[in-house]
């Protein structure tokens, strides 16, 4: 089984990209499942009911998030409602574990993808990530033949605390947030494959996919910061393969996806 992991996923310019190119890379990597990070999808805060079904149109079966999910309130809504293409963090206390995992089957394999959220660093108080990872793996200890787990952290030493926590238990541990790919992929104790960050799909010409200059002059002239995606054609598009065996559930590979390609068309934030 072949899972492709995206990061943070950057308003319309990730959205048209994904659009352009999932189709080739379902083919090129032999793609069995798809996973992206949703946190910054609709205009790189949170999510809206329009822009799930937009990118699960374009081939995403499972969108994870963080913490920009309350950033808008279509993301409760969805939520509440029950659209299990869309989880969230499952260690926010408003919200009930089974929000925030979902099994899906894929050839005829169950696959358990859980989202969390870090403490380190971050604003919000959510629970702990490893109790809440605990009890999501013992309450469906026999409804899951691989397990992935999208931790959105901003600390490498949480993530990486996290991987050596769940390595042998899950079959993949992929960090989110940071939108900065990190080279430290690698399969641990020969079963759970782990990275610090996937990364992003936004603007490379950006900090973070938002224009450069309002960054720099926030960080310069500490006044309220000023929000812009850039609209730089060049995307970036960072994500991971994740080969997983079908009978153990262990993780075979990780790689990166590390590239830039131009969108086709001049994109509209």
């Amino acid at each position: 089984m072949n899972i492709l992991f995206f990061g943070d996923l950057v308003g319309k310019p990730a959205r048209n990209i994904l659009k352009q190119v999932l189709p080739d890379y379902k083919k090129k990597y032999k793609i069995d499942l798809v996973i992206a990070n949703a946190d910054n999808l609709a205009h790189g805060k949170g999510v809206t009911k329009n822009t799930v079904k937009e990118v699960i149109e374009y081939g995403v079966d499972v969108l994870t998030c963080g913490d920009h999910i309350w950033d808008t309130n279509q993301a409760l809504e969805m939520l509440e409602e029950g659209n299990y293409s869309f989880i969230c963090p499952a260690n926010y206390p408003i919200l009930d574990h089974k929000k925030g995992y979902k099994i899906i089957e894929v050839n005829s394999r169950k696959v358990l993808i859980i989202n969390l959220i870090g403490r380190v660093f971050l604003k919000d108080h959510p629970d702990c990530p490893f109790r809440a990872v605990d009890k999501i793996l013992k309450n469906n200890a026999e409804n899951f033949d691989a397990a992935v787990v999208d931790l959105h952290s901003e600390a490498t030493s949480e993530k990486r605390a996290m991987g050596f926590y769940l390595s042998s238990r899950v079959s993949a541990v992929l960090g989110t947030h940071t939108h900065i790919q990190t080279a430290d992929e690698e399969i641990l104790d020969g079963k759970t494959a782990y990275i610090s960050d996937v990364g992003m799909v936004g603007p490379k010409d950006s900090v973070l996919g938002c224009k450069k200059e309002f960054v720099i002059n926030q960080m310069m002239t500490q006044t309220k910061f000023r929000y812009e995606i850039s609209n730089d054609e060049n995307i970036m598009i960072n994500a991971v393969v994740v080969e997983i065996d079908d009978g153990s559930g262990k993780a075979k590979s990780i790689k990166r996806v590390n590239e830039v390609v131009r969108t086709r068309s001049q994109i509209a934030l």
